[in-house]
């Protein structure tokens, strides 16, 4: 959407009088003054009164100019053409933002607004003529009372001198403060200025607030900044816009300039300020600005001393003020104690928008030339919705033809544009040297890769890399979604030419590598002196290269290579640089050599290789924390991990012949995470697992593995454990010991028994455990509100809340809870009995549905559709059943009684999803006193069979041995006054969860009589919440 037209302005100044005498006295007089200071002013002639009726050349002269001023004389009102004027006048204040100054010349301004003496005497006139109540008459009375009502001058006889001198200077000040140029074309800018002025509440007086715009170059920033101060300038008492702040403030004295400026745009001074230190700019603007509301724009600023010098604080200016900043910097807005809140981040333009500035600049409105679809599509496709390059290619291209297009799309996709690249290298000259060395990897290797991944790489090449990966997002360089590192393609571009430009013709001499050719032609040398730091080769389709034994061992500065899609034509083992950090080759042919000197490689990733054992080399790698050795088919044997005291990741998953896994993985002291999936020949495996740091133990596909082992002494980092399709047929006592695991998955495990759960899962599955005991156990009430009160005890001591869900088959209701004959449930509730939920219990039926994935509850409080909905997600396509719990807020919300009408409210909920068959309810409460009783037997709020009372024991063990009232007094005192309940029901399926545990146990598994199964086709879910 194009920004709004602002009306032409010709004059400064239009003079509206009547009467030779004040022509040749007070006006001659103004007017001089004023052509004396540069300000062009309009004055009628008599010659243009035509009649009764103002002239258009007087009509289109008041459209035209800033200000208006009115001279209101003993004889103003006698002039039916004066007072035409003085209406046209007053219409434009109110459309088109003219201002408007009233001089009451030896009249008094209530003679006016009245009116009184010769005004009324003239006005009697006029209304004898045209009528008292005509419509002409109106609107000259209303043009009169509302310009008498203005501010202005009051000159009587012989004053005329310095009553001039002080309009002069009030219309010199006013024009001081003129609008700015934004741009030739304005496209998206309308929806921008508004959320902004939003975020600036400009209708607030009671404070100053400091607002920033971030993004990166050439993103419009500027652009909004210039388009809101002239939306909103003439609000405030002072302004000034200091454009450049960046460039102008490279020294000192260049930060003395700008508080020159700054003041003296702002306090308009006919002799200028001069500022002989930062210092004394810095007192001098807060003393003279500290009760003025200004608004003031500092742009494009990258150094906290120019804040600091320039707008250093609030309380500098007067309540009302808005201070603007742009910057590209994220983190210099938070320095300067700007909140989240009040950082407006200027973000590319949408298509259509990048179609339409595109359109503006590309194409002049004669043009006759055609151009393809998919040239200009080509071009919306580099630029990225960024303005600048939008502008300055449009530009280029407007009156070029078709082949131009092509060849100019061709050129940019190996040269970036000088114009843009010079706008978007601001923001990496800007950057310290760990940050660029982390942007150029970024930009030449790693754009849309996982970031985890990417900190692991480069971690390991001496890189600073939380920091540094902060610092890039901070300028604008990158941006993190959905755990990708992303960079738009122009700063990529960006990057790359950075690097090389290091020398175009030589890539020996260039730090990063990762073209085919370029690699090929660096391997081919008999290489001298060699700057490569990185090579990264991923070619789309399989490629063939040749690399001599000895070939990286001469890139003395090598830290980083990374093969991928490539075979070696060379028979025999690489030789790798020592010094080299990481090194990365699936699918290569042998383990590699390392020349000779102290090794310092952390990263080590084989997969697909054929090696069949890990070579003597490997007891070198000392400094080693990754190791990837996935798929390696023909491996049989797990190296020593006691050789790698740092190792933190160890992946050998689908390694079909390992059969062993190696005795030093039970007490490595550093290892995290242990990946051995798909083993499918693993058998051995050490007897106790005392690895203290590990957080995370894959063996899920081990189908041989039958022994889990014992687990001595508390493991506090193991979270996750992966046990799928394995032949365990029992976990030790000791499982107890995994006091932090959350995520457990035993699917398949066909053959196993569970003596006791860990003590705090979120999630544990076990489909296709037919063999599973206990588990009436585990869909007990009595193991719900046991489970519930401990993590409740947990919470309160300040760890984090755990929520859990169980799986498992079934077709029918559990016993004790309250069914629900379609998809909705409503009752009441007062703020004490609400106070008394402990969590509601909810029990599905799950049929087998492919094509749904996840159930939905949406729940509603007096009425009103909460935002957020609980909801839970089912990976398994067989009929199962599902129980879970959600703390009450979850599902309702935060409920403020205090806010809402009457001392009752109600709560529905509703289950949508077509996998829910059958579906209820039952809500667990702490022991009711008489009084609530009485109010639910009184009121009929809701079924008493939906309550169940329990005694909510302080510690985990009272509440394990006297924790359930099988038989709930409430429930039978309250019975009979059930008739009337308020349930509702509507016909929607669905069901619910947020975050949750989970065990999961599929159809075929035996049950008890807690759990009460129809057939394998069939399955039930509870939810408790808590």
């Amino acid at each position: 959407m194009a920004s709004s037209s602002k009306p032409k302005r010709i004059y400064h100044v239009f003079l509206s009088f009547r009467g030779t005498d004040v022509r040749n006295n007070f006006l001659d007089h103004l007017y001089r003054a004023l052509d004396l200071k540069g300000i062009y002013t309009y004055v009628d002639s008599e010659e243009l009164k035509k009649g009764d009726q103002i002239a258009s050349a007087l009509m289109k002269a008041i459209e035209e100019s800033h200000i208006a001023v009115i001279i209101f004389s003993e004889d103003y009102a006698s002039s039916t053409w004066c007072l035409e004027e003085a209406v046209k006048i007053m219409e434009c204040k109110e459309e088109r933002d003219l201002k408007v100054f009233p001089v009451f010349y030896k009249v008094e301004p209530r003679e006016v607004r009245t009116p009184r003496e010769k005004y009324k005497e003239a006005m009697d006139k006029h209304e004898s003529k045209f009528g008292e109540n005509s419509e002409k008459m109106k609107r000259w009375k209303k043009a009169l009372l509302d310009a008498g009502n203005l501010s202005g001058w009051l000159v009587k006889e012989g004053d005329d001198s310095e009553h001039i001198q002080g309009i002069v200077k009030e219309i010199a000040t006013h024009l001081g403060r003129e609008p700015l140029h934004v741009a030739k074309h304005l496209v998206g800018i309308d929806s921008r200025v508004l959320k902004l002025k939003s975020m600036l509440n400009l209708e607030s007086n009671d404070c100053v607030l400091m607002v920033g715009l971030w993004g990166q170059g050439g993103i419009g920033k500027t652009t909004l900044a210039k388009a809101i101060y002239n939306d909103i300038f003439t609000q405030f008492e002072g302004s000034s816009f200091l454009a450049n702040v960046r460039e102008t403030s490279k020294g000192c004295k260049d930060l003395v300039t700008l508080q020159e400026k700054l003041l003296n745009e702002i306090l308009l001074r006919s002799q200028r300020l001069v500022v002989s230190s930062v210092d004394v700019g810095t007192n001098l603007i807060r003393e003279r600005l500290f009760c003025k509301k200004v608004l003031l724009v500092l742009d494009d600023v990258d150094d906290l001393r120019q804040l600091s010098a320039l707008a250093g604080e609030g309380k500098w200016f007067g309540n009302g003020s808005r201070i603007i900043f742009t910057t590209r910097d994220e983190h210099l807005l938070t320095a300067h104690k700007i909140d989240q809140d009040h950082v407006y981040e200027v973000k590319a333009l949408d298509n259509s928008e990048a179609h339409e500035l595109l359109t503006k600049h590309a194409f002049s409105t004669h043009q006759k030339l055609k151009i393809r679809a998919n040239l200009v599509d080509g071009v919306l496709n580099y630029t990225k919705g960024l303005p600048l390059a939008l502008e300055v290619l449009g530009s280029f291209l407007c009156g070029r033809r078709e082949h131009e297009w092509k060849s100019t799309l061709k050129k940019l996709s190996k040269i970036p544009n000088k114009s843009i690249n010079d706008v978007l290298k601001i923001s990496y000259d800007g950057l310290e040297e760990n940050e660029k060395e982390i942007f150029l990897h970024v930009a030449c290797f790693f754009k849309g890769q996982e970031i985890g991944y990417i900190k692991k790489v480069l971690g390991s090449c001496d890189l600073e890399i939380a920091i540094g990966l902060k610092i890039l997002i901070e300028r604008s360089l990158i941006s993190i979604k959905s755990g990708t590192l992303q960079m738009h393609d122009l700063i990529q571009l960006m990057g790359m030419d950075i690097v090389q430009q290091d020398c175009r013709d030589d890539p020996m001499r260039r730090s990063r590598l990762w073209l085919y050719d370029d690699v090929l032609d660096v391997l081919s040398y008999d290489m001298g002196d060699c700057a490569v730091k990185a090579i990264v080769l991923e070619p789309h389709e399989l490629k063939e290269i040749s690399i001599n034994p000895d070939a990286f061992t001469k890139m003395r500065r090598l830290k980083l290579l990374i093969l991928r899609n490539v075979y070696n034509s060379f028979q025999g083992p690489v030789c790798l640089p020592h010094w080299l950090r990481w090194f990365e080759w699936p699918g290569a042919p042998c383990f590699p050599e390392f020349s000779s000197g102290p090794k310092r490689l952390v990263g080590l990733c084989m997969s697909k290789s054929s090696i069949t054992i890990v070579a003597k080399q490997y007891k070198d790698l000392q400094q080693l924390k990754y190791v990837n050795l996935s798929d390696c088919k023909s491996l049989v044997s797990m190296p020593d991990l006691s050789c790698t005291p740092y190792l933190k990741e160890l992946d050998l998953a689908y390694c079909t012949n390992l059969v062993e896994a190696h005795e030093s993985i039970a007490k490595h002291d550093k290892l995290q995470i242990l990946r051995l999936t798909g083993c499918s020949e693993l058998s051995v495996f050490p007897d106790v697992l005392e690895s203290k740091h590990l957080r995370t133990l894959y063996l899920d596909g081990c189908t041989k593995f039958e022994r889990f082992p014992d687990i001595p002494n508390e493991l506090e980092d193991l979270e996750e454990l992966w046990l799928l399709g394995t032949a365990i047929k029992e976990l030790p006592p000791s499982i107890e010991n995994l006091v932090s695991l959350q995520n457990m998955f035993l699917d398949n495990c066909k053959n196993l028994e569970i003596p006791e759960l860990p003590p705090s899962f979120s999630y544990l599955y076990a489909e296709g455990c037919k063999s599973l005991k206990n588990n009436g156990d585990l869909t007990s009430l009595h193991h719900f509100v046991r489970r519930g009160l401990s993590m409740a005890d947990a919470y309160s001591s300040g760890q984090m809340p755990h929520d859990f869900k169980i799986i498992l088959s079934g077709g029918e209701l559990l016993e004790w809870v309250f069914p629900v004959e379609e998809g909705s449930v409503s009752f009441m509730a007062s703020k004490d009995l609400y106070n008394k939920f402990l969590a509601l219990a909810l029990c599905f039926i799950l049929c087998d549905d492919e094509s749904e994935k996840e159930t939905l509850v949406v729940s509603h409080v007096n009425g009103k559709r909460l935002d957020h909905s609980p909801h839970t997600s089912y990976t398994s396509e067989l009929e199962h059943i599902s129980l879970e719990y959600l703390i009450p807020c979850d599902l309702w919300g935060e409920v403020d009684f205090s806010q809402i009408d009457g001392s009752h409210v109600r709560f529905s909920s509703t289950v949508l999803g077509t996998r829910v068959k059958k579906w209820g309810l039952r809500i667990l409460c702490k022991a009711l006193e008489d009084d609530l009783k009485v109010e639910l037997q009184d009121n009929q709020l809701m079924d008493p069979a939906l309550l169940y009372e329990i005694c909510h024991e302080s510690t985990y063990l009272e509440a394990e041995s006297s924790l359930i009232h099988e038989d709930s007094s409430i429930e039978t005192d309250l019975h009979k006054d059930s008739q009337d309940c308020q349930m509702s029901t509507e016909n929607h399926s669905q069901g619910v969860s947020k975050r949750n545990h989970k065990l999961i146990l599929s159809r075929g598994m035996q049950t008890t009589s807690n759990s009460i199964g129809r057939d394998e086709y069939s399955g039930v879910g509870l939810q408790l919440l808590l």
